[in-house]
This record gives C-alpha cells, structure tokens and sequence, in this order.
C-alpha cells in the first residue's frame, strides 16, 4: 500500500509541475513578455517619452520631502518599493542574463526598463487614484482597488489579491529566506534551522508593526543597503577605467550581432540577447505587475496630486535597473571572469567578480549585501499582501494576525526546505497577476494619462500641482481618498 501511495504521490506531483510549468512557460515564455513591452511603448508614445522628459522633476519631487504628519511620504513608499524590487535578481539575475544572452542582454535589460518607467507610473497614478482609507486612518489601495472601483469588476481584484497574496506574501518570501540560509551555510557553515529562527525573528518584529514600521524600516536600510553596493562597484569601474568603453561598446555591439565570438568564445544572437534581457529586466523592475502600485497607494504625496507619486515609482524602476543591475553588470564584465575555462554561474559569478578584484573579503560583503537584499524584500512584499488582505475583508483588520503567522511559518520553512513547485506556483500566481493588471492598465489608462497632463498643465502654469476631482467626471460618484469633502468616511469595522 505505501509503495502505492509513493507512486501515486510522484505521479501527482509530477503532473502538477507538467501543468504549471506548462502555464509559466505561456505566461513568461510567450505571452507576458510581448505583452509588457507593447504596454511600454504605448504608454511611452502617449505620454510622450515622460521618463526623459521630466526625469529631473521626478528627482525633485522625491527629494522635495521625507517626512510627513500624518501618514507614509513618498520617500518612505519610495524606499519600501525599491526594498521588494533589488533582491538577488539583480545580482544572480543579471549573471544569468549574461550568460544566457551575452552581454548584449544588458542594452535589451536598459532598454526595456526605460519603457517599463512609463509602465510603472500609470499603475503608480491610479493605485493614487483610487485609494481610500482603512480603519486606522491609512492609505490603502492598488490594482485590487482600482479594479473594483474604476472598472467596477471586485472579481478581477480578488483575482489579483489572491495570486498575489500566494506569490508575494508567502512563497517568495519562503524563497528569499532560503537565498539567506542556504548563502551563510554554504559560506560559513551556520545552522539553517537556527538562521531560519532568527530570521523569522526579525521579519516578526517588523511585520507585526504593519505597513508604516515596514515602510519606516525601508527608508532606513535600503540607502545603507544600495549605497553600499554601488561603492563597491564604482571602485571596480575606477579600478578598470580604461577598460570601460571597451565594455560599453562590447554591450551595443553584442546587443544587434555586430559582435563575434572571440577564439573559443560563445557567440550570441540577436535573439538570445533580446530574450534573455527583457525577460530578466522585467522580472527585476516589475513594472507592470502591479506589485509596488500596492505601497505607491499609501504615500501621502508632495504635490498633493496622483500624479506626483508616478513620477517617484517611474525613478524605482530607473534605479533598479539602470543603476543596480548595471552596477551587477560592470562588477562581472570588468572583471574578465565571464571569459575564464572555469567561470561560475549565477550569483557565484558576481562573487567570482569581487574576489578576483578585491580578495577573498569580498565574501563577507557578498552575504551582508544577501541579507540586506533579501530581508527588505521579506518586509516589502507582506507590505503589499496586507493591503490584499484588507481589500478581501472589506478594508477591515479581520484574519491579519493570522495572515502574519502563516507568512513567518512560511519564513521559516523556506529557511530550512526547499519544494520546487511550490516556486513554480508562485511564478504562475505572479503572471495571472500580471496578466490581470495589464488589462486594467489598458482600460483605466485614459483617465491615468488625463489626470498626469493635468499635473502637466498645471507645472507648466507655474502652479504647484493640486488635485482637483470636479475635472474629472469619470470619479463623480468616487468615494475616497480625494473625496472634495475630504477623507472618505470610514464605514467598516475591525
């Protein structure tokens, strides 16, 4: 009988990471990744190539304020979004690209996230749009919201809250606390039951606190954390200066084939280097997944205008990208470990990198930099499953604190255990998601673009942005955060 219980075991799991890696290679392989550039470009044209345009003003208006009153501020969502968005992603997945597609993959990485700034701000406008206030007074909202209260469909948000509740609230957060133990006990030999207790420890502490003592964290450790990393990295630029245009010229020339394989080199194609690039670069910024539009909602925004926090999220996906991985990407290039018999792969690579040019410290640096990476992520990401959470219960705390339990339980098992599909479920709850929000972007962007040129309008005027709702006939009968009377009335109960 247990023989038989064995064999109907391994043949259900085997069929389950058939049909959901059947799903993920349609999502990832196919479908989202066409999907996400075509939503890039347009919204790119019809917003006129906003992310260059008014690149400078975005860096002013998350400058112009850190902290506020009452409520999260916009650096604080800032910091919060960037803490889910830089994970090991940006250092083992920018290995990956590279040796997936060459260095080429790094323009098509560039090129995508550029696209993706756009993306990112009309998500980021309409989580702003439709935000409302739960029973403490702070700002909920996301693509859950504005599914229900823009297009009218609460099914598309459950939709979404759940498959995000599934990927970022528990399994990824198992996944980066796992990158943590597995990291110090390959490299130091520590106890991953014990790193794992610890762990659960601190992501307890931070989490039990809710969403303001995550995004108050945030804004503590991820300047620490990225400031950190790319002083490293520019030492090793400065240490190889001469050999930068080499490597910026070997990245455009690699991206359209113009480049061909050195002796006993690997020879990429056009194709290679797009795929790998765009995949790696979307999966790293998210724009368009509607991941940070949950926290970019409960910024308490300077201008007071849903526009102003578009412009702060359009800078997280700049910086993610365009800084943070290209930072990956000058350590592993510079270094000339991808040309060696025996290079790594992966993170090791990027850990290759660092040793070869600063010594066998750089291992120390290398977990720190993991830990900082991934705990922010752990915090980040229940940030955005609680507003789900609330959104199911009707804006009210019901089954919080049970929710938090299950996502330390789930710390703690991936800290100790490592279950393949349950990664591949989180990656296909990650792409209905996505799925999900593109087609509400899509519907809601005529309002999205509308309200953005009116904070246009307004800057060009002279004016400080303010939001007026009587311009807009499309949230008449809109009840929330921009309600003219001011705070929508609370209605629910804990």
């Amino acid at each position: 009988m247990s023989v038989t219980n064995g064999s109907f075991l391994t043949s259900l799991n085997d069929a389950l990471n058939g049909v959901i890696g059947a799903v993920n290679g349609l999502l990832w392989g196919q479908l989202l990744v066409y999907l996400l550039v075509a939503v890039g470009v347009y919204f790119t044209l019809r917003l006129g190539f906003i992310q260059i345009r008014q690149f400078g003003h975005a860096v002013s208006v998350l400058k112009s304020v850190k902290d506020v009153d009452n409520g999260i501020s916009s650096y604080q969502v800032f910091c919060t979004s960037m803490a889910a968005r830089v994970g090991t992603g940006n250092m083992a997945g920018v290995a990956v690209a590279l040796a997936a597609g060459g260095p080429g993959a790094i323009f098509w990485m560039w090129l995508i996230a550029l696209f993706g700034m756009s993306t990112a701000f009309i998500e980021s406008t309409l989580a702003q749009i439709y935000k409302t206030k739960d029973i403490d007074g702070q700002y909920r909202g996301g693509p859950a919201y504005y599914m229900e209260k823009g297009l009218g469909q609460r099914w598309m948000g459950t939709l979404f809250s759940i498959c995000l509740i599934i990927a970022f609230g528990l399994v990824f957060n198992a996944v980066q606390a796992n990158t943590i133990t597995d990291a110090l006990s390959h490299s130091f030999g520590f106890d991953q039951t014990i790193m794992g207790m610890i762990i659960v420890a601190f992501s307890a502490f931070f989490i039990m606190g809710g969403l303001r003592k995550v995004a108050a964290a945030s804004a503590r450790i991820v300047p620490v954390m990225a400031i950190g990393y790319l002083a490293i990295a520019l030492l090793i630029v400065i240490m190889n200066l001469s050999e930068l245009p080499a490597a910026l010229m070997l990245i455009v020339k690699s991206a359209f084939g113009w480049q061909e394989a050195a002796a006993g080199g690997v020879a990429y194609t056009v194709a290679q280097a797009m795929q790998s690039g765009i995949a790696r670069g979307l999966f790293s910024n998210e724009a368009g997944m509607g991941s940070a539009a949950n926290v970019a909602a409960s910024a308490t925004p300077n201008p007071n205008h849903p526009a102003s926090q578009g412009f702060v999220q359009m800078l997280g996906v700049f910086v993610d990208t365009l800084v943070i991985c290209t930072a990956s990407a000058a350590m592993i290039m510079l270094s000339g470990v991808m040309n060696q018999p025996d290079a790594a792969t992966g993170i090791s690579l990027l850990q290759q990198a660092l040793s070869s040019e600063l010594g066998d410290w750089t291992t120390y640096f290398m977990a720190a930099a993991i830990i900082l990476f991934c705990f922010t992520s752990i915090i980040a990401n229940y940030s955005y499953a609680e507003t789900n959470v609330m959104f199911l219960n009707g804006n009210t705390k019901k089954g919080l604190f049970i929710f938090r339990l299950c996502v330390l339980a789930m710390v703690m098992f991936g800290s100790v255990a490592s279950l393949p599909v349950v990664w591949n479920l989180a990656d296909a709850s990650m792409g209905m998601m996505a799925l999900v929000n593109i087609i509400a972007l899509v519907l809601l962007s005529k309002l999205a673009i509308k309200v953005i040129k009116d904070y246009e309008t307004q800057l060009k005027q002279g004016k400080t942005p303010e939001f007026d709702r009587s311009k807009f006939p499309e949230l008449e009968e809109l009840d929330g955060a921009w309600h003219p009377e001011g705070s929508e009335p609370v209605t629910s109960t804990k």
